[in-house]
């Protein structure tokens, strides 16, 4: 190799030094001074038990780091316990995080009869069922555009003893479970 080949490979790497390194400190210092929303899982409950599926509800705080509202573009979830897929979908536009706060999210989920059937038998002694939960939400982010930030949880469903239920709950319920319904 020539010393004028070895000048231009000098000054080559030279130049995508100096032309790349402002390229880097951007993307680093955009990532850095650019917030995310950030999202915890506070807890899944029991809502309601109708003839046909039972309702959880998914207690989310999401944090807004803007002056501005954001735009919930969509939350997709995915509940399991064990590895039995009890309730998925998909919630469009569920509303806007309030600026330089929390919100408090509630994701309603129903989960078929078949599968709470089939989850009770797994039960333990305790009326509790083992979830993980997988939530990813979508925000529509001004300037910087669409940001995606999952988010899983694990905990246990407590479930209410049926003679509970029973005593009170939505009339159309009890009115299920009655005598007059099984003879």
């Amino acid at each position: 190799m020539g010393f004028l080949e070895q000048a231009v490979n000098f000054v080559e790497e030279k130049v995508a030094v100096i032309v790349m390194t402002p390229v880097n400190f951007t993307e680093e210092t955009v990532a850095i001074l650019v917030k995310k929303p950030e999202a915890t899982l506070n807890d899944v409950i029991l809502k309601s038990i109708s003839v046909d599926s039972v309702t959880l509800l998914a207690k989310v705080s999401v944090s807004n780091p803007y002056i501005t509202t954001i735009p919930i573009g969509e939350i997709d979830y995915i509940l399991k316990s064990a590895e039995s897929v009890m309730a998925s979908g998909k919630i469009p536009d569920p509303g806007l995080l309030v600026p330089m706060n929390l919100t408090l999210l509630v994701i309603e989920m129903k989960v078929p009869y078949s599968v709470v059937i089939t989850l009770l038998q797994d039960a333990s002694t305790e009326w509790a069922i083992d979830y993980n939960l997988q939530l990813c939400f979508t925000f529509d982010i001004p300037v910087i555009g669409d940001v995606t930030i999952p988010i899983r949880g694990k905990g246990k469903i407590k479930l209410p003893a049926i003679s509970k239920f029973l005593h009170c709950g939505k009339k159309e319920d009890r009115d299920w479970f009655s005598f007059k319904n099984w003879i």
